[in-house]
C-alpha cells in the first residue's frame, strides 16, 4: 500500500479537473489518498471531482479547506456551516472519508480547523481582500476564533487503535513555521488567515510521523520537532514555482515492513 497526498486541487480551473480525469484508472487500486482540502466552491464540480478520485484509490481521506465552504454561489439562506454537513454527505456518497481510520497499520487523522489570529491578526486591507470574509457565511455574532473552536472541537480521534505508522492532516496549517524563509515580505501579510496553534496541540498530542497540510500553496517537506510536515499542493494553474502538479508519494508500507524486521 502506498499513501498520496495532494491538497489545492481547485478544479475549478478547467485544467486542473483535465489532470484528475487523466489519471490512471488502475495504477493506484491499492493505494490511499490523502487530500487536504479546497477542491471547489461548486459542489457538482466537488463531486466529480471525489467520485473521480474514489474510484481511481483504494481509499480517499478528505478535509474541507475554505474554498470548499464558500457559499457565494450558493442560494441564502444556506451558510458555511449548512456546506460542510452538505459536504461530509457528498464525500460519504461519493466513497471517501472524513473520518479517522486505522488502515494495514496506518492510522489515517484527518483533523479540522480554520484560522483565529494565532499567527497575527489580519489588518483591514486583507479583511477586504481576503475571499473568505466574503464568500463565506457564519452564524451572527461568529468571528475567526469562534469559527476555528468550533471545527478543532470536532476532531476525534482517540477511538482509533495505534498504527506502526500514523499520518494526520489538515487544510489549514497547524505552525507558521512551515512556511519558508524565502517568502517576500509582502507575501507576509496573508499569514494571519493560513492557520491555527490549536491545530498544533492537536499535532503534539498526536505525535503523528508524518503532518500533511495544504492552504498555503508553497510546496514543502521538513522535519520539525520529530515531525516530517509535507504540503503538496496542486494549486492554481499560474503557480508552477511554488507547487508541484503530480501526487507525492509519503508513505510505503512494505518499506517500513522491511525496516520493522531488520530491526529486530
Amino acid at each position: 500500500m502506498r499513501v498520496f497526498a495532494l491538497s489545492d486541487i481547485h478544479v475549478d480551473f478547467d485544467v486542473n479537473a483535465r489532470w484528475v480525469s487523466a489519471l490512471s484508472s488502475s495504477d493506484y487500486q491499492q493505494d490511499v489518498l490523502i487530500l487536504a482540502g479546497d477542491v471547489s466552491d461548486s459542489i457538482e464540480r466537488f463531486e466529480q471531482c471525489l467520485s473521480a478520485f474514489a474510484r481511481r484509490f483504494k481509499k480517499v481521506f478528505f478535509v474541507p479547506g475554505n474554498h470548499d465552504l464558500w457559499v457565494i454561489r450558493d442560494p441564502q439562506p444556506m451558510n458555511s456551516l449548512d456546506k460542510f454537513d452538505l459536504i461530509k454527505a457528498v464525500v460519504a456518497r461519493c466513497g471517501a472519508s472524513t473520518e479517522a481510520e486505522l488502515i494495514n497499520g496506518v492510522a489515517f487523522i484527518p483533523l479540522l480547523g480554520w484560522y483565529d489570529g494565532s499567527f497575527g491578526l489580519p489588518d483591514t486591507q486583507l479583511r477586504e481582500t481576503w475571499m473568505d470574509f466574503r464568500a463565506c457565511r457564519w452564524p451572527q455574532g461568529w468571528n475567526d476564533s469562534m469559527i476555528t473552536e468550533h471545527f478543532v472541537g470536532m476532531n476525534d480521534w482517540r477511538h482509533v487503535g495505534e498504527g506502526v505508522v500514523t499520518i494526520s492532516f489538515s487544510h489549514f496549517l497547524p505552525r507558521i513555521d512551515v512556511m519558508p524563509w524565502f517568502i517576500p515580505p509582502d507575501k507576509r501579510r496573508i499569514y494571519p488567515v493560513l492557520g491555527t496553534s490549536r491545530l498544533e496541540r492537536l499535532v503534539r498530542d498526536i505525535r503523528p510521523d508524518i503532518h500533511v497540510y495544504g492552504h498555503s500553496h508553497v510546496n514543502r517537506d521538513i522535519v520539525i520537532d520529530g515531525i516530517n510536515y509535507i504540503n503538496n499542493a496542486f494549486a492554481y494553474p499560474y503557480e508552477e514555482r511554488i507547487a508541484a502538479k503530480a501526487l507525492r508519494c509519503i508513505y510505503r508500507s512494505h518499506e517500513r515492513a522491511l525496516d520493522a524486521l531488520a530491526d529486530q
